[in-house]
C-alpha cells in the first residue's frame, strides 16, 4: 500500500459515524480555501454603544464595521432620513469600514447630535446596526443663588439641599469644606442619594460658614461648586429627646420600580434624638445576602443584578432609645427586552427548509417586529416561500436567489433589542478539510479522536469505516459527534487500524482515510528518594522506567527544575544519577523525566547537605551615585544549607567609627544590592551570609565610601511646647543625629506664634541646643510651634506644627459659695461653685480641702488640731470628709490647683458635728484594799465626744477556779471620780467593769482586777472552818435560802412584776459610730468551759462581753425587759426597755440578769 501518511500527535479523539442533516447547524469553516469564492450576506461586526456621549473637546468617532462576500458597503442615516457624508467636509467615512470620524475644531459638538443607523449591503442582503444616539456631555454651571445663614436650635433634624445642575451624563455629588476636605459623615450626619445633606439632629460642633456641595461630571473631569452654606447651632432653646421619623422617604410608604440586570437603590433617612439606627427587612422573603450589600451607614440598601424575586414589600425600621418607626418601600420589578434565542444565521440548500426564532422577554411583555434588508417584513416585496408568526420565520423551499439578512426588533417602553441574522442559500458538493493519511497515536486507556471535517450545502453525511468493514454504528466503544468526529473513550491497543470518512450529499461524494495506533504507557517503577549527604560523599539517585518498545524514550535529570551543572562530578546513565563529592551547592530537587513522542512520567526526591556558610568575598562598589551605590560580592561556601539572605552592614567613619549598622538585606540568590545612601557620611561596607544554621563571619570591609553634604531630609521629633513660667513658652524637641543630620552647620529654626491670634511667625536659629524659651508670654495661652532643621547646605521639609501652652501661674480667686452639710458625728460634705476656666491660669488639678479642728465643743478654748487636706481631682463641685471627731467646731478653706500651684484659700468656713460616744476612761486605779472595802480612782475619757451623762461601773467576784460570781452594777455622775466600795468579801478577787456615757451611748469599757485583805485571825483557821461540818451545813442553808429567793422571784416576774429603775433615753446615735450591740458594755453569765476562764490580772476585750454558755437560762430571756439583776436583799431589780425603731440605735446601760444556776454554782 504505497501511499503517505502524516503523523499528527493525538491526545484524544471523537469518533463520528453520521451526521445528520441540521438546517440551522451549518456553519461555513475559515479555512480560506473554503471561503474562497463562496459568497456572504453581510454581518455587523463592531458598532458603537445605542447611547453614545461624545466629549465636545475630541473628534467624534462613531463604529460601524462589518464583514461580507463581496465586501459590504456602507451608507447611514440620520434622525431617519439619510446622511450624506460626502456632502459634509467635516465627515470622513474610514475606507473599507463604515466608522465615522467627525472632525469638530471650529464646530459645536451639538451640530452633530442625533440619532445615527449604519447599513452594510452587498448582493446577498442588507444588515443595519442599531440606533445610535449621540449627545454631547454637558456640565453645566450652578445658578447664581445667595444663601442666607441657617439658624437652628441644639437637637433638631436639618436637610442641606444640594441641587446640582442637570449634566450629562449626571455628576457625582461630595460635600467638602473651603480646605477641600470631605465633611464627616456618620450615622447622624450622611448624604442621601439626590446629594442632599441630612442630619438626624444637630450639634454645636456643626456650627461652620463652609458647607459646600460640589458636582463632578465625569465625562469633562470638571467640578462645579454651590455657594457654600452658612449653619448656626443655637443652644437657647434645646430640643429634647424624641422618637424617630423619617426624613426621606415621606409617609408609611412608598414605591418605587427597578428594571430587571440593574441595581436597586433603597433609601431610608430618619430624623430624632438619640440618634436613630437603620434596619432592613423584606417582608415577602429574605434579602439575596449574595447581591447586595448596605451603605452610607445602613440608611442605603443596595441589591445589585436585580431578578423578577426582588420585587416585594422592603420594611426600614429607624429605632432608638425611645421608640422605633417604620416605612414600607413596594418595590416593582420591570424588565427591558432581554434575549431568549436570537436568531441565529442559517446557510441552507436550494429547495431545503429553514427557521429564524426570535425569542425575548421582558415587562410589558416585548413587541416584535420583523425586517429584510432593513425593511419592514410587511413593505417588502412578497414571498410565498415565507411565512411569519410571531417571533418565528419558516423559509420553506428556499431558492438560490433568495438569500438575505432579516432584522428582529424587540421593543417595550424600557428599551429595544435588534439583531440580523442572514439566510444564506448555497449549493455546494461535499469537500473533507481534514487533511488525508493522518497518523494518530494515542496511550492506552485514554480517549482517541479522529477528525473528518467537512463542508458542503446541504450539510454532508458523514460515514466512518474501519478496515474496509461495514459502517460502524453510534455503539461502545464508539461515539459520533455532530462535527463528523469520531471518539473512541478508552483506546485499546485492538482499536489499532485504519478508518475511512465519507462525506455525501445530493451533490456529490468524498471519503478520506486516517490511522489509529495505541501505545503502552511510560511508566517509572523505581523512584529516587529523599537523601542527606555529607560534604564529600556520593549521592545517587535511581529511576528505573518501563515505555512502549515502539517509542524513543529521553532521560533527563533537572536540578531544581532546571539544568544539571556542567560538571564531571555529575554522572547519568540509563537509570541513575550520582553525584561524587558533594558540595553545599549541590543541594535541590533532583528530578528525572522520562519522555517519548506522547507521553511522560517524572519523579523527584531532595538532597539536602546541611554547614554554615562562609563569608562572602571581593566586595565591590559600582554605580557610584550621590545617594546611591551598588554593591557586589561574591557569595562564599553554603556549607551544606542554602543561603537565606545577605546582610549589608556600613560604618560611619565621620560620626560613629567602629559602630556597625543593618543596612539592608537581600535574597539569598542574589548578589547585589542597590543601596540608598544619606548625605555626609563616610560609609564602609561589609556582607554577612544567613542560612538556616546561622550567619557567616562579616566579610571584608569595602573601600571607603563619601556622600556629598546636602540639606537636612527630615526634622526633629517630639516637638512640645510647654512654659515653665508664669511668662514663657519652653520649646523642645529631640535633636538629630550625626547621620541625620546631612551636612556641617546644623542648626534648628524654631518658629512660634500665638493661637488664634493674626500674629506673624516668630523665630530664632539655635545650635547644638535641644530647647529655645519664649519670654514674655502671656500666661497659659496656646502657641503653635515648629521646629526646622537646616545646616550649610539649606532648609530641611516643611515642619509640622504642634500647639503647645505657655506657663501656668497660680490661680487667681478661691471657690465661692462654699456650704459644709454634716452628715454625722465623722462625715461632712462639702460643697462649692468652681472657679470660673479664666480664673485658674493653667491647667485645672482639682480642689484641696484644708480644715482642721478648732476644739471640742464642751470647751470655750482649745489648741487647734493639725491640719488635714483633702484633694479631689478634676472640675469638682463637692467632696466629703471623713474621720471628724464627734462634737467638735473644725473650720475649713478651699483652694484650686492647677499645674503651677495653688490658689487663694476661700474664707474659713466653721461648721460643728454633733455628739458620739465618749471614748474609754483615761484611767481606773484601785486604792486602800482592806478587808470588806476597796477604793476606785477613775479619770475622764480623753476624748469626751459630748456631754458626759455618768459613768458605769460593773464589778463581780472571782473565785479560786476562776469562776465568775454574780455580777453587780452602779452609776455615777459625771463629776465624780472616786468611789470606796464596802460590804466586799474578804479575800476575795473582784473583777471591775467601767466605761463613760454621753446622750449618744457608752463607750468603751475598760477592766480591772483587786484583791479584798484576809483577816489575820482567820488565816489560821481557813482549811480547819472549811472541813468542819456545822460549816458545811451553814453554807448548804445559805445556799438553799437563795435558791428559794430565786424560785420566788422567778415566779413573781412570769406575773409581770418589775421595778423599774429609770428609764432608758432615746437618742440617735452618728450613723457612722457602730452602736452597742446587745454584748457591749453587759455582762451575762461565764460558762463553765476552759477557753472562758479569765486570768488573772488581765483585760477582756474593750466592750467587755464574755459568751455565755447557750444552755443556761436568763431571766432577761423570760422577761420582757432588755436588762436586769438581783439586788443585794434579793430582790429584782429590772427596768422597761421600750420598742427600738428599726434606725434607732442606743447603748446598754446595764448586763444581763446572771443564771441562778450559775448564781448558786459560784458559791458551791
Amino acid at each position: 500500500m504505497d501511499r503517505k501518511r502524516k503523523w499528527v500527535l493525538s491526545s484524544g479523539a471523537l469518533l463520528v459515524i453520521f451526521l445528520g442533516h441540521m438546517t440551522t447547524a451549518l456553519e461555513v469553516p475559515l479555512d480560506p480555501k473554503v471561503l474562497e469564492g463562496l459568497p456572504q450576506p453581510p454581518t455587523i461586526t463592531h458598532q458603537s454603544p445605542k447611547d453614545f456621549i461624545i466629549d465636545p473637546r475630541e473628534n467624534i468617532l462613531i463604529y460601524c464595521e462589518a464583514k461580507g462576500k463581496p465586501h459590504p458597503s456602507f451608507s447611514w442615516t440620520r434622525n431617519g432620513t439619510h446622511f450624506d457624508v460626502e456632502k459634509d467636509s467635516k465627515v470622513l467615512m474610514k475606507p473599507s469600514s463604515g466608522t465615522l470620524v467627525i472632525d469638530i475644531s471650529g464646530e459645536k459638538a451639538e451640530a452633530y447630535e442625533g440619532v445615527y443607523q449604519c447599513t452594510a449591503r452587498n448582493e446577498r442582503g442588507t444588515a443595519v446596526s442599531n440606533n445610535i444616539i449621540i449627545r454631547q456631555s454637558r456640565s453645566p454651571l450652578w445658578s447664581k443663588e445667595r444663601n442666607e445663614a441657617i439658624m437652628v436650635q441644639v437637637g433638631v433634624s436639618l436637610v442641606l439641599r444640594c441641587r446640582p445642575p442637570a449634566g450629562l451624563p449626571p455628576p457625582i455629588i461630595f460635600w467638602m469644606d473651603n480646605n477641600f476636605q470631605r465633611l464627616p459623615q456618620n450615622t447622624r450626619v450622611s448624604q442621601a442619594l439626590n446629594g442632599d445633606l441630612y442630619f438626624s439632629n444637630v450639634l454645636l460642633d456643626d456650627t461652620r460658614n463652609d458647607y459646600i456641595c460640589y458636582a463632578r461630571f465625569p465625562h469633562t473631569q470638571t467640578i462645579q461648586q454651590k455657594q457654600p452654606i452658612t449653619v448656626k447651632v443655637l443652644d437657647n432653646s434645646p430640643s429634647g429627646e424624641r422618637r424617630p421619623t423619617f426624613m426621606a422617604p415621606l409617609g408609611k410608604s412608598s414605591t418605587q420600580m427597578a428594571l430587571r440586570g440593574g441595581v436597586l437603590e433603597l433609601e431610608c433617612i430618619a430624623e430624632g434624638l438619640p440618634t436613630p439606627e437603620v434596619s432592613w427587612y423584606k417582608e415577602s422573603g429574605d434579602l439575596p445576602s449574595s447581591r447586595m450589600s448596605f451603605h452610607n451607614f445602613q440608611k442605603t440598601l443596595k441589591i445589585a443584578d436585580v431578578m423578577e424575586a426582588d420585587a416585594g414589600d422592603y420594611r426600614c425600621t429607624a429605632k432608638n432609645s425611645l421608640g422605633s418607626a417604620h416605612h414600607i418601600i413596594k418595590v416593582n420589578v420591570k424588565a427591558a427586552p432581554f434575549w431568549i434565542s436570537a436568531p441565529r444565521n442559517l446557510i441552507l440548500a436550494p429547495m431545503e427548509t429553514g427557521i429564524l426564532t426570535c425569542r425575548v422577554n421582558g415587562d410589558p411583555k416585548p413587541k416584535i417586529t420583523w425586517s429584510v434588508n432593513g425593511v419592514p417584513i410587511e413593505n417588502s416585496p412578497k414571498d410565498v416561500s415565507r411565512k411569519v408568526e410571531d417571533d418565528t420565520v419558516i423559509l420553506s423551499d428556499v431558492q438560490t436567489g433568495s438569500s438575505a439578512v432579516y432584522q428582529c426588533n424587540a421593543s417595550n417602553e424600557f428599551g429595544y433589542l435588534l439583531a440580523n441574522a442572514f439566510v444564506n442559500v448555497l449549493a455546494e458538493a461535499p469537500r473533507v478539510l481534514t487533511p488525508p493519511n493522518n497518523v494518530y497515536q494515542v496511550i492506552t486507556n485514554n480517549p482517541a479522536l479522529l477528525d473528518c471535517a467537512s463542508f458542503g450545502s446541504p450539510i454532508p453525511t458523514i460515514t466512518w469505516f474501519k478496515d474496509s468493514q461495514t459502517s460502524i454504528l453510534n455503539r461502545d466503544p464508539y461515539m459520533i459527534h455532530n462535527n463528523g468526529t469520531l471518539e473512541i473513550n478508552v483506546a485499546q491497543p485492538l482499536n489499532s487500524g485504519k478508518y475511512t470518512c465519507i462525506a455525501s450529499n445530493n451533490l456529490g461524494t468524498k471519503e478520506n482515510h486516517v490511522y489509529l495506533e495505541v501505545k503502552e504507557p511510560t511508566r517509572i517503577l523505581a523512584q529516587p528518594e529523599y537523601m542527606v549527604v555529607q560534604r564529600n560523599r556520593k549521592a545517587v539517585f535511581e529511576c528505573k522506567v518501563k515505555h512502549d518498545p515502539t517509542l524513543i524514550p529521553t532521560m533527563t535529570w533537572l536540578k531544581d527544575n532546571g539544568e544539571l551543572p556542567d560538571d564531571e562530578r555529575f554522572v547519568v546513565d540509563t537509570d541513575s544519577l550520582t553525584i561524587k563529592d558533594v558540595t553545599e551547592g549541590d543541594e535541590g530537587i533532583y528530578t528525572c523525566v522520562m519522555n517519548t513522542t506522547l507521553d511522560q512520567d517524572s519523579a523527584s526526591a531532595m538532597l539536602t547537605v546541611v554547614e554554615e556558610p562562609d563569608p562572602p568575598t571581593d566586595l565591590e562598589l559600582t554605580d557610584q551615585r550621590d545617594r546611591s551605590v551598588q554593591l557586589t560580592w561574591i557569595p562564599g561556601d553554603e556549607h551544606n544549607s542554602p543561603t537565606q539572605k545577605f546582610l549589608v552592614q556600613y560604618e560611619d567613619l565621620l560620626h560613629q567609627a567602629g559602630v556597625w549598622h543593618n543596612l539592608t538585606e537581600v535574597e539569598g540568590t542574589k548578589t547585589t544590592a542597590h543601596l540608598d545612601l544619606s548625605p555626609y557620611v563616610y560609609y564602609s561596607f561589609r556582607v554577612l551570609a544567613m542560612n538556616h544554621v546561622g550567619h557567616s563571619q562579616p566579610s571584608q570591609p569595602s573601600r571607603q565610601y563619601r556622600t556629598n553634604p546636602a540639606a537636612p531630609a527630615e526634622n526633629p521629633t517630639d516637638v512640645q511646647g510647654v512654659g515653665t513660667e508664669h511668662n514663657n513658652l519652653v520649646i523642645s524637641w529631640k535633636e538629630l543625629t550625626g547621620l541625620q543630620s546631612n551636612g556641617p552647620g546644623l542648626q534648628y529654626k524654631v518658629n512660634w506664634r500665638q493661637k488664634d491670634v493674626e500674629d506673624d511667625w516668630s523665630s530664632e536659629t539655635v545650635a547644638n541646643a535641644s530647647k529655645y524659651v519664649v519670654s514674655g508670654t502671656p500666661t497659659f495661652v496656646p502657641y503653635e510651634v515648629k521646629v526646622q532643621a537646616v545646616n550649610d547646605y539649606g532648609n530641611g521639609p516643611a515642619p509640622e506644627t504642634v500647639v503647645g501652652y505657655s506657663g501656668e501661674d497660680v490661680p487667681m480667686s478661691a471657690p465661692e459659695s462654699v456650704q459644709v452639710l454634716v452628715q454625722n458625728g465623722t462625715l461632712a460634705e462639702v460643697h462649692w461653685e468652681p472657679v470660673l476656666t479664666p480664673m485658674v491660669r493653667g491647667r485645672l488639678q482639682g480642689y484641696k480641702v484644708t480644715y482642721w479642728r478648732e476644739r471640742s465643743l464642751h470647751q470655750a478654748e482649745g489648741q487647734q488640731g493639725e491640719q488635714q487636706v483633702l484633694a479631689f481631682s478634676g472640675n469638682r463641685s463637692e467632696g466629703r470628709l471623713p474621720g471628724l471627731q464627734p462634737y467638735s467646731l473644725y473650720t475649713l478653706n478651699i483652694r484650686v490647683v492647677n499645674g503651677k500651684g495653688e490658689g487663694p484659700p476661700s474664707p474659713n468656713q466653721n461648721f460643728e458635728t454633733p455628739e458620739g460616744i465618749p471614748g474609754p476612761p483615761s484611767f481606773l486605779r484601785i486604792k486602800n484594799p482592806n478587808m470588806d472595802s476597796l477604793t476606785l480612782e477613775w479619770g475622764p475619757p480623753q476624748d469626751n465626744n459630748g456631754r458626759l451623762t455618768g459613768y458605769t461601773l460593773k464589778y463581780q467576784p472571782v473565785n479560786n477556779s476562776n469562776e465568775l460570781g454574780p455580777m453587780e452594777e452602779m452609776t455615777f455622775p459625771a463629776n465624780e471620780t472616786t468611789i470606796t466600795l464596802a460590804n466586799l468579801k474578804y479575800s476575795t478577787r473582784y473583777k471591775f467593769y467601767f466605761n463613760a456615757k454621753t446622750i449618744k451611748g457608752s463607750g468603751p469599757t475598760i477592766t480591772e482586777e483587786a484583791v479584798t485583805i484576809m483577816d489575820e485571825a482567820m488565816k489560821s483557821n481557813q482549811v480547819d472552818l472549811a472541813t468542819q461540818g456545822w460549816f458545811i451545813g451553814l453554807m448548804c442553808a445559805i445556799a438553799l435560802l437563795i435558791l428559794v429567793l430565786l424560785i420566788v422571784c422567778f415566779i413573781k416576774r412570769n406575773k409581770g412584776g418589775k421595778y423599774p429603775v429609770k428609764e432608758k433615753e432615746d437618742a440617735h446615735q452618728d450613723p457612722e459610730i457602730q452602736p452597742m450591740k446587745e454584748d457591749d458594755g453587759t455582762f451575762g453569765e461565764y460558762s463553765d468551759t476552759e477557753d472562758h476562764k479569765p486570768l488573772k490580772g488581765s483585760r477582756t476585750p474593750s466592750n467587755g462581753t464574755v459568751k455565755r454558755d447557750d444552755s443556761d437560762d436568763s431571766l432577761v430571756d423570760y422577761g420582757e425587759g432588755g436588762d436586769g439583776q438581783f439586788n443585794e436583799d434579793g430582790s429584782f431589780i429590772g427596768q422597761y426597755s421600750g420598742k427600738k425603731e428599726k434606725d434607732t440605735h442606743e447603748g446598754n446601760e446595764s448586763s444581763e440578769a446572771p443564771s441562778p444556776v450559775n448564781a448558786m454554782n459560784s458559791f458551791v
